[in-house]
């Protein structure tokens, strides 16, 4: 599945803890780069002003309610 996002700098720490918890990969496509989810460091060094691409294979509750806050209208 693949999600489009908006992440602020104060979500960071909340959206690693979340990714952290689930079982399957979670990456985030931001231009050329690929960052892997569940890294703080990647994920804080992703400039926040951009919609970011969220992909992953899998399901977690949590994951779903938390991307669904952070969605971006298309």
């Amino acid at each position: 599945m693949v999600r489009q996002i908006r992440l602020t700098q104060d979500q960071v720490q909340k959206f690693v803890s979340v990714t952290s918890k689930c079982d399957f990969d979670i990456d985030i496509y931001y231009n050329r780069y690929i960052v892997d989810a569940k890294s703080f460091l990647g994920v804080y060094g992703l400039d926040f002003s951009k919609t970011l691409e969220v992909s992953y294979e899998g399901y977690n509750r949590e994951l779903e309610e938390m991307l669904g806050n952070m969605a971006v209208a298309c």
